[in-house]
């Protein structure tokens, strides 16, 4: 395994997610310095300022080719088109807290509002609407499209997955850890849900029909943060407290590696433009992680 780190930002600027936008980059939050930034591999980072306190966390590329952005401290949504044009939208609930955004298969981008118990919905021309859940304080978290046209979400302090469908009907699966506290969640190639407990150590996998699989991973206090489609049909994922990222096969097998700098606090990963993983870590870095 190759890994590779590229300073994007001051120490403490705090690379938290990351997406490959439509334009061949690398997108990225700074969620400490309030930026959104931009690397095309093989050159330099760009970044667009934000107001410096509202929080960017959860990026991810909308239907209309921008990107869109939470903004957990400003309780906005944002929008950047990949010419750096930025627009924000305010959120009918004061104090939500939004944190995880995907786009649905309906054309409109969907979070949750963590500090308010509702599912969001924005369409791309800035409309909201909101989903309350049927469970309280929840921490409603990730969320991401299914392979069964509904969105799937992580219920992190209610220790269960949620999903809402496109006519706002939503289903909260229990799982089977207790305080297992999910985070990260994305679709699999394999048309599963996968996700990580960052307070049990475990990956978990979720049919749409609700059957759960857990496998634990081998270091229990690794803190398991992110996770997301590789480009072999494994799943990746970072370990916050473990310095480390990771991969697992559908069939359970997991390897993990361990990053170059100590204490460089994985966050979010995304599969690359150039075909590698990329990891966002916390101190002001992008990590480049392949095979050979």
């Amino acid at each position: 395994m190759i890994i590779r780190e590229y300073t994007v930002a001051d120490p403490g600027g705090g690379p938290y997610a990351i997406t490959t936008g439509p334009d061949g980059a690398l997108w990225f939050t700074l969620v400490h310095s309030g930026r959104i930034g931009r690397l095309v591999p093989g050159e330099e980072p760009t970044g667009h300022r934000l107001d410096p306190a509202c929080g960017p966390t959860i990026i991810a590329t909308g239907p209309d080719g921008a990107l869109w952005f939470t903004e957990y401290r400003a309780h906005r949504i944002g929008r950047i088109t990949t010419g750096g044009t930025v627009s924000e939208f305010p959120l009918p609930t004061p104090d939500c807290g939004p944190f995880g955004i995907a786009a649905g298969p309906d054309g409109a981008l969907w979070f949750t509002q963590t500090a308010a118990d509702r599912i969001g919905r924005i369409t791309t021309e800035g409309r909201v609407s909101e989903f309350p859940l049927p469970v309280t304080g929840a921490f409603p978290s990730a969320i991401t499209a299914g392979a069964d046209g509904g969105m799937w979400f992580t219920l992190n302090q209610a220790n269960a997955i949620g999903r809402i469908g496109m006519d706002g009907t939503i289903t909260v699966h229990p799982l089977p850890t207790e305080a297992a506290a999910p985070v990260g969640i994305a679709a699999g190639r394999d048309g599963a849900l996968w996700f990580v407990e960052i307070a049990a150590g475990q990956i978990g996998r979720m049919t749409t029909d609700g059957r759960v699989t857990e496998f634990p991973l081998p270091d229990r206090a690794a803190r398991p943060h992110a996770i997301t489609p590789g480009p072999d049909g494994e799943q990746w994922f970072t370990e916050w407290g473990g310095n480390r990222v990771g991969s697992i096969t559908v069939d359970g097998v997991i390897r993990v590696h361990d990053l170059p700098t100590p204490r460089s606090e994985p966050h979010g990963i995304a599969l690359g433009p150039d075909g590698a993983l990329w990891a966002a870590l916390e101190p002001g870095a992008l990590a480049r992680i392949t095979r050979s």
